[in-house]
């Protein structure tokens, strides 16, 4: 069993090895819209009220007993440390009471194990695009637990950037699937926008680094343009064309990354997996340069317990476990992730 509680979704699921037995996720949209965005404290109360019937839900789900589970798992690191203390809280709990075995789990290795529910021949090693709302990254995987970041944004993360696009053109909150939705209506060719490049020290550019700031800055540039001449925007154009920008500047990152490190599979996962444009471009680039690129189904590219539980029970079977002492980090590399598994004397 997994509690996932890192941000503004709910979430628990029992999963056996890759198969989901459960997977119930709670979302929190409505209760941040009003703020046009995720507001820590109201997500932490939120997953109080909610964790337990979650928890009720997918035992009943699921159709295990307490005595069919392995160990007990929660995500421990990167997220809103007070929504983080629910989750990990309650996984604590429950594994004393129950005498299980506890794991901490690290949100975007959840992230990276969303390929494995949907692909379960899927094995290292292999390159992850981690897209989020707070996150872009290339991840080389080279096996459970061990990772190197081999490319990341420097400012925005893809997600964030599309939040922030979506509240410029006045569209609402999250922005993603909004824009998404906007972009199919829209000329991706309508208004061209810088990609956004990472110079390096000794000249050119770092070839797998992202930025996505002036992107933003050149879309708000745009349209304040555009408003002096018509007070109507041509926002379907707009949202078309930002989503192209990033999508073929993600893809570019990925195919280069893939191709020079000699890995023949791109698993990519996060919220912004979700977006048509990047699925279209990848997978083409992809089959060009026969390259096999795996998107999770919709429901497991956000944040979901099925992720977590997939992850922990990869770490369990190696016989991984974590101290009940261990705490919520708001941050911590993926590289780190085996700290959580400390070598018991």
């Amino acid at each position: 069993m997994a509690i996932e509680t890192s941000c503004d979704e709910t979430a628990v699921a029992i999963v056996k090895n890759r198969e989901i037995l459960s997977s119930i996720v709670s979302s929190q949209i409505a209760a941040h819209q009003v703020y046009g965005g995720v507001v820590p404290e109201v997500a932490s109360r939120q997953h109080v009220e909610l964790l337990n019937p979650a928890i009720a839900q997918a035992l009943t789900e699921s159709h295990v007993s307490w005595s069919d589970i392995d160990g007990i798992a929660a995500t421990c690191a990167p997220g809103l440390v007070g929504a983080l203390l629910v989750g990990l809280t309650a996984a604590k709990t429950l594994a004393i009471v129950h005498d299980k075995p506890f794991l901490g789990i690290h949100h975007l290795e959840g992230h990276i194990y969303a390929s494995y529910l949907s692909s379960p021949d899927l094995a290292p090693p292999f390159l992850c695009l981690l897209v989020s709302g707070g996150h872009t990254s290339l991840i080389y995987v080279k096996a459970c637990g061990h990772y190197e970041t081999l490319g990341q944004t420097r400012d925005d993360a893809a997600g964030e950037a599309f939040d922030k696009v979506a509240r410029l053109l006045h569209l609402g909150y999250p922005g993603g699937p909004i824009i998404d939705k906007l972009a199919q209506q829209g000329n991706p060719k309508a208004f061209p926008l810088p990609e956004g490049q990472v110079s390096l020290p000794e000249g050119g550019f770092h070839p797998y680094d992202s930025s996505f700031s002036g992107l933003k800055t050149a879309v708000l540039r745009l349209t304040q343009k555009l408003q002096q001449e018509s007070p109507e925007l041509p926002v379907a154009d707009l949202a078309a064309s930002f989503q192209e920008t990033v999508a073929k500047a993600l893809t570019k990152r990925a195919i280069a990354c893939a191709l020079n490190y000699g890995l023949s599979t791109i698993a990519v996962g996060g919220g912004v997996a979700a977006n048509s444009g990047l699925r279209q471009h990848l997978q083409a680039a992809g089959e060009k340069h026969n390259l096999r690129v795996l998107f999770p189904p919709l429901k497991f590219c956000t944040d979901n317990a099925a992720m977590i539980a997939c992850a922990a029970a990869d770490h369990l079977n190696q016989g991984h476990t974590s101290p009940l002492t261990l705490g919520a980090l708001s941050r911590m590399p993926i590289s780190d992730v085996m700290q959580l598994y400390p070598v018991k004397d």
